[in-house]
């Protein structure tokens, strides 16, 4: 997300590489030495930054579901449960939409204060559509149930 959560994300990759490389370094004649060396360095390399807020959004959606009263079971989600989600994050959105009745709508540049709405932008919104969508799928749900790429979220998340 920022570009302090991307160095906090680089930092704890290189220190768990470094400890890997440090761990076999006391190396030893015995195989079990090595044997610990070879499983550390099996280990997955740091994720991209795209896995990253693909695998958090993920977790994020699902803490929304298990919130809701009654909570809401992966497999039981549906175009609904994600609208609500869209809804629920569109609140901490930080751009401006004007309503029609505002005597700033239609100005890119309005000169003045007023009690619009701050929403995510549209552009925000879709590419995290995107991930989730992915990891849906990632995570075990059929394409054809994958409720992230129903027709109703298209609509709602315009191009």
């Amino acid at each position: 997300m920022s570009s302090s959560n991307k160095g906090k994300d680089v930092a704890e990759g290189s220190s768990r590489s470094s400890s890997a490389s440090v761990a076999g370094a006391g190396g030893g004649s015995g195989s079990g030495s090595g044997d610990l060396h070879n499983h550390q360095q099996q280990q997955a390399p740091p994720l991209s930054r795209y896995e990253s807020q693909k695998r958090r959004d993920w977790n994020t959606f699902g803490q929304y579901l298990r919130n809701q009263r009654p909570p809401v079971a992966l497999s039981q989600c549906n175009s609904n449960h994600v609208l609500d989600f869209l809804r629920y994050l569109d609140q901490f959105g930080k751009t401006k939409v004007h309503l029609q009745g505002c005597v700033f709508f239609g100005q890119p540049e309005p000169p003045g204060p007023c009690t619009c709405p701050l929403r995510q932008a549209w552009g925000s919104l879709d590419a995290l559509i995107g991930r989730l969508r992915a990891a849906f799928e990632e995570n075990g749900g059929l394409p054809e149930a994958n409720p992230f790429a129903s027709v109703v979220i298209s609509i709602w998340v315009p191009k």
